[in-house]
């Protein structure tokens, strides 16, 4: 049995999973990982090295050596770097490379929050709070389209919105971890939720696993 009490929260890209995800880590007093980082991050670096993240041995190398200091640059949070994570998130061997990282995280005393898109199901799958945040493509791309706007970035919502989709059929076709839902997971479908009414739901979710959790230790 798991002995960290840790929650991990997936789901597609613009869900609401890190947003609800940091909100829990601040309420339970955790830690809180956004693996997505990660792959932003072996993208970025894969493609600034001047190597395609279709070159899975090339991205692999870098996922190898990414640090936690390198999660800090503000170029993860793109919209280029959201499609180049998508891109070297198919390769098993970036994967299997940043599953240590993500283990090790979630290994820390007295637990930690996780979001991502395949925590539940590979790398906490006894994680003893597991949600699955999703909504809509149409909701997700205006929320992203938003969130890029307010960055600066010029960018038109149709375009948002096929990257959404484009994203989704890659993520959930890959070989290796397919996105998708773990069968003990508890869907949260934000589509027509405010921020306060989501994360009030994950909330009571969180807190009814954390019950059973602890009668069972």
């Amino acid at each position: 049995m798991i002995r960290s009490f840790v929650v991990a929260v997936d789901g597609p890209a613009a869900s609401g999973k890190g947003t609800v995800a940091t909100w829990l880590g601040r309420e339970l007093g955790l830690p809180v990982l956004d693996t997505g980082l990660l792959y932003r991050a072996v993208g970025i670096l894969t493609d600034r090295a001047g190597d395609s993240p279709d070159d899975a041995t090339a991205a692999t190398a870098v996922a190898g050596q990414l640090s936690a200091d390198q999660l800090d640059d503000p170029g993860l949070r793109t919209r280029a770097a959201g499609e180049l994570a998508s891109r070297v998130a198919v390769h098993a061997g970036v994967r299997a490379a940043l599953l240590d990282f993500q283990r090790a995280f979630a290994g820390q005393p007295g637990g930690a929050v996780l979001d991502g898109r395949d925590i539940g199901t590979v790398i906490c799958p006894e994680a003893p709070a597991k949600l699955y945040v999703t909504a809509t493509a149409e909701v997700r791309a205006e929320r992203r389209w938003k969130q890029l706007k307010g960055q600066g970035e010029t960018v038109a919502y149709g375009d948002v919105l096929a990257d959404i989709h484009r994203r989704d059929a890659r993520d959930g076709g890959r070989d290796t971890a397919p996105m998708k839902a773990a069968a003990d997971a508890v869907l949260l479908d934000t589509t027509e939720m405010t921020i306060e009414h989501a994360t009030d739901a994950a909330r009571r979710i969180v807190e009814a696993a954390r019950a059973l959790w602890e009668t069972s230790k």
